[in-house]
């Protein structure tokens, strides 16, 4: 992003693009940020600002590197403790290669009590971490007599008809295409909500009478926040409570921290690690400084004694999720954009700590390596478990790239004799991934993401062991991902896009009883999710509400807003550039010759897609020229003879058997679409088109066919089809859904005949002509033309249905199912797994887990205890769980029959269904399925060679007549007996 001109790099920030805004993204480009301490919290503040593109960034330390910096900054190496190199200085060039845009540079000059600073005038926003309490509040006294102003910037929401309209009272709206009460377009008004779907706008009885149609829009006005000076703030703090179950839990960390700070000030150090004497004066410290707070919170001993006793270590993961948190404050800072957090927010892990009290002091003692900050704050035997953890990472995007760097700094795999982590990616790295996937560099564009992303792990850690795949996890990979790799996981963790993906290897998971943490973003938003066997809910055990789809009908005719224009231009890229040459390819491999296919259409034979292929065959262009002209007769069919065929149908005063007019809203009426040149949507729906098909049909094209001049000449002379109206009938029912196949006229068929005899006769049924160029759509290549031919067609099917445009940002978004992404929110998600998985190693109790959700924009972050697994009843005191799953062991010629007694006899109930995968292997009240008790197991299933088991799913008759089987566990039948 170039601040002086104010241009967006679109390839490299597209998906941040989408979470900010282009004012915000500007904004941001003119921002000089200061950032004391370069750390493990400061490294990861500075990453996340550097993606995001601030304009410049000061990093500033005083301090050398050491081991113990190995452990908590992934930019320091161990040439830099060698070296005596300042922290600033030996991260610099690492993190400004993090982003071209954003000048970077050192300071290392001392910040102290009488430090001039008027040099911090140059910055919109300061940062501060690893500074003391006293110099935090000169700093901070001297920020607010700058007094920056801090706001939100207005943004529009549109209310789609059939939605809730997720509004709250007090909120604005303004109103336009209201018919009747039309003095209330254009008007803003104050509303209150009546139900998720109404709200009020107060009194209207003044107004002429409503008649139908109207769209409300929010209008998000700006709010200015206020902030009191942090020595008021330390007596009266306004804190985010993030965990509900413990509402006190951020006072008395606060008081703690006082406490510590207080203790650093008497002593001239941390509280030393394990030390009882250091943690009972910290205790007396926190009652003195409670007393001195208006709320005067109790001290809670558990925190101040853990606080005390963990002080000099450092957390990585904590850094991360804290990080992530903070870099999002400073963005809000410097942008005006979203809400800032009022005014503290701390987080504990004391989950983590609290079951390690009886372990021995010595163990959390330094032992001279890159983990002794780690080992401070979780002791050495924990420290042990994840450098011999085996972890399956799924996905090397933003959150895996997080992940890895997480594994790093926690020595994960990285024992002599146990210990791996495994990761797997199928994608090529793209430059709009730089911008959150941090692992990353612009010389490894179009290189795998999990070789790559393993690579730049070992700079971090050289001594993790990883192993990386180029494979999708799906049953497609099952010889790779088998039952026996699951076996050998401790834990897997996802850090996929696509809840199909998620569902598939939480399947995996459980039927292995693996431990899952999955964990996903969309913009600022993100969650957390704990999967533990025994213990825990799995993913499936919850399902989100599907997607809403189009209706068909709406899709096709009535259009009402500008995302169904852009899906219909996007089902029409497809059809035409891609299902139908693949379709066309198909159909030719199929029947080699124009002359077999002739001879057989001729014989009375049915060929499936002939008509089609003919048609397409019929319409080929052979140059540039006939590309254009058809490019212009699309034009007309579709923006033209498309809305005089509907005003045919449904003349514009159509009523309903209620009396009702048919155009009233949703339904809006089109209007023809007249072709002129000159205008620039049209120009470009021509010429991107006409590329298209010259790619599909291999036509070659020059510079000087797109010139205007040629377009212009192309387009002047062609003979557009006059419109003549049919009788079709026009599909209205929103519940329809898109036929399979449109059923072919005799007519037709005949037709298809001549003009086959025809392309063979004229030699253009040649094997060249019978062969296309499908083309998958591709939405972040600028040069491809798809997002332009998307946009142009959805804007001008929006002009015709007067319906409000999209730029071509917008339109890639939608068109490319495009999910807002932003670094802040993905650091953040992926501290708080690292966390989790901590206590996963550990073997923790069930309420030791927490799953999180949380918005850095508003800002809310919330904890909540996991699910507990439901355990379902059976009958006879006979239950199970999701994790619950019962083995049969059989032999040669081990028939249904003994395997339905077998269960019967080894778990005291017996089957009356069993079904493998979607095959039904037994239901008694089906056709023969009674013989099939005779039958052996090994010729029901048929097994490969090397299958040694198989997973059924069993049910049971119900206790009362007429009620539904009773659903059963998952049973394993091994074909042989297991050695012991």
């Amino acid at each position: 992003m170039a601040a002086d001109s104010m241009e967006i790099d679109d390839a490299l920030y597209s998906r941040q693009r989408y979470v900010l805004g282009d004012t915000a993204m500007q904004k941001m480009a003119q921002s000089h940020v200061f950032l004391s301490g370069i750390g493990g919290l400061g490294v990861e503040i500075a990453k996340n600002i550097i993606l995001a593109g601030v304009k410049a960034l000061t990093v500033h330390d005083t301090k050398q590197c050491t081991k113990w910096d190995l452990g908590i900054n992934f930019f320091i190496h161990e040439d830099d403790i060698l070296s005596q190199r300042n922290r600033a200085e030996a991260t610099l060039h690492r993190i400004a290669e993090l982003n071209p845009y954003v000048h970077v540079a050192a300071s290392t000059v001392p910040l102290e009590e009488n430090t001039d600073l008027s040099f911090l005038k140059q910055y919109q926003c300061v940062i501060l971490t690893e500074v003391s309490l006293s110099l935090q509040k000169k700093i901070n006294d001297f920020c607010h007599a700058q007094q920056p102003p801090i706001k939100s910037n207005p943004g529009i929401v549109t209310c789609l008809e059939n939605h809730p309209h997720r509004l709250e009272t007090g909120q604005f709206l303004t109103f336009r295409e209201v018919n009747g009460m039309s003095c209330l377009n254009g008007s803003t008004h104050q509303i209150t909500v009546v139900s998720p779907y109404s709200f009020s706008i107060g009194d209207t009885s003044h107004m002429e009478p409503y008649l139908h149609g109207g769209i409300a829009v929010q209008v998000k006005t700006p709010k200015m926040f206020y902030f009191e000076r942090l020595e008021k703030q330390l007596t009266n703090p306004l804190c985010l409570v993030a965990d509900f179950s413990k509402p006190e839990a951020p006072l008395q960390i606060h008081v703690a921290m006082l406490a510590l700070n207080h203790f650093q000030e008497n002593f001239g150090r941390m509280p030393n690690i394990g030390c009882l004497q250091d943690a009972e004066e910290m205790l007396k410290i926190a009652m003195s400084v409670s007393k001195t707070l208006e709320n005067k919170p109790r001290v809670n001993e558990d925190i101040v004694k853990w606080l005390s006793r963990t002080a000099q270590g450092f957390l990585a993961p904590l850094a991360a999720a804290v990080g992530g948190v903070a870099s999002q404050e400073v963005l809000k800072a410097v942008t005006g954009k979203f809400s800032p957090l009022q005014q503290w927010l701390y987080i504990d892990m004391l989950d983590i700590v609290t079951p390690l009290e009886k372990m021995g002091s010595e163990e959390f003692l330094p032992r001279g390596d890159r983990y002794d900050a780690l080992r401070a704050c979780i002791g050495d035997p924990l420290c042990q478990k994840l450098h011999n953890l085996n972890v399956f990472l799924v996905g090397c995007g933003a959150i895996g790239c997080e992940m890895l760097k997480n594994f790093a700094l926690l020595g994960v795999g990285t024992g002599q004799d146990k210990g791996l982590v495994t990761i797997t990616d199928p994608d090529l790295i793209e430059k709009s991934n730089l911008n959150r996937q941090f692992l990353f560099r612009p010389h490894h564009i179009q290189k795998p993401k999990s070789y790559t992303a393993a690579e730049a792990t070992l700079n971090i850690n050289p001594y993790l062991k990883i192993d990386s795949y180029i494979n999708k996890v799906c049953p497609a990979t099952e010889n790779t991902y088998s039952d026996d790799f699951y076996t050998k996981q401790d834990v897997v963790v996802t850090a996929l896009d696509n809840v199909e993906a998620r569902r598939y290897i939480d399947s995996r998971c459980v039927a292995n009883l693996r431990p899952l943490i999955d964990s996903g973003t969309m913009g600022t938003k993100g969650h957390t999710e704990v999967i533990v066997p025994h213990l825990t809910e799995s993913y499936n055990s919850h399902r989100d509400p599907p997607e809403e789809e189009i209706p068909f009908c709406t899709l096709k005719s009535f259009p009402a807003a500008i995302e169904h224009t852009i899906q219909w231009a996007r089902d029409k890229f497809e059809s035409s550039f891609s299902h139908k040459p693949s379709l066309f390819n198909k159909f030719w491999q199929t029947y080699p010759s124009a002359e077999e296919v002739l001879q057989r259409i001729k014989s009375g034979e049915s060929l499936e897609g002939c008509f089609h292929v003919i048609k397409t065959l019929s319409r080929r262009p052979r140059s540039w020229t006939q590309c254009v002209e058809l490019a212009r007769v699309k034009f007309e069919k579709y923006f033209s003879h498309k809305a005089l065929q509907l005003l045919h149908s449904f003349p514009l005063d159509t009523r309903l058997k209620d009396g009702s007019l048919f155009w009233q809203s949703p339904k809006r009426p089109p209007f023809p679409v007249k072709f002129e040149f000159n205008d620039p949507l049209h120009y470009g729906f021509i010429v991107s088109a006409a590329k298209l098909f010259a790619t599909v049909y291999c036509v070659p094209f020059t510079e000087k066919d797109l010139s205007e001049e040629t377009i212009l000449k192309i387009t002047s002379s062609v003979k557009v089809p006059e419109f003549r109206p049919s009788n079709k009938v026009v599909q209205t029912d929103e519940t329809a859904r898109k036929p399979d196949h449109i059923p072919v006229s005799s007519e037709d068929e005949r037709n298809a005949i001549f003009q086959l005899e025809k392309f063979i006769l004229s030699n253009e049924a040649l094997e060249n002509d019978l062969q296309m160029k499908p083309i998958s759509f591709e939405k972040d290549d600028d040069s491809n033309g798809h997002i332009d031919f998307i946009t142009a067609a959805s804007n001008l099917r929006a002009k015709m249905y007067n319906i409000e445009p999209a730029d071509r940002f917008k339109t890639k978004r939608i068109a490319g199912k495009i999910i807002p992404a932003i670094a802040t929110a993905t650091a953040a998600v992926s501290g708080l797994v690292a966390l989790e998985l901590i206590k996963v190693v550990g073997g923790y109790p069930a309420d030791a887990y927490k799953n999180c959700f949380l918005n850095l924009a508003i800002p809310i972050m919330v904890f909540t205890e996991t699910a507990e697994v439901r355990r379902t009843e059976i009958r006879n005191g006979i239950s199970f769980t999701i994790w619950d799953r019962w083995t049969i062991y059989g032999k040669e010629d081990f028939t249904l029959l003994d395997f339905i007694n077998a269960v019967r006899e080894k778990y005291g109930i017996e089957p009356t269904m069993v079904v493998q995968g979607v095959k039904m292997l037994y239901v008694p009240v089906m056709p023969g399925h009674i013989k099939r008790l005779k039958l052996t197991m090994q010729k029901l299933v048929k097994p490969s060679a090397d299958k040694k088991y198989v997973d059924l799913t069993v049910s049971f008759a119900p206790e009362t007549d007429g009620d539904e089987d009773l659903p059963g566990p998952p049973v394993r039948y091994y074909f042989v007996q297991e050695d012991n």
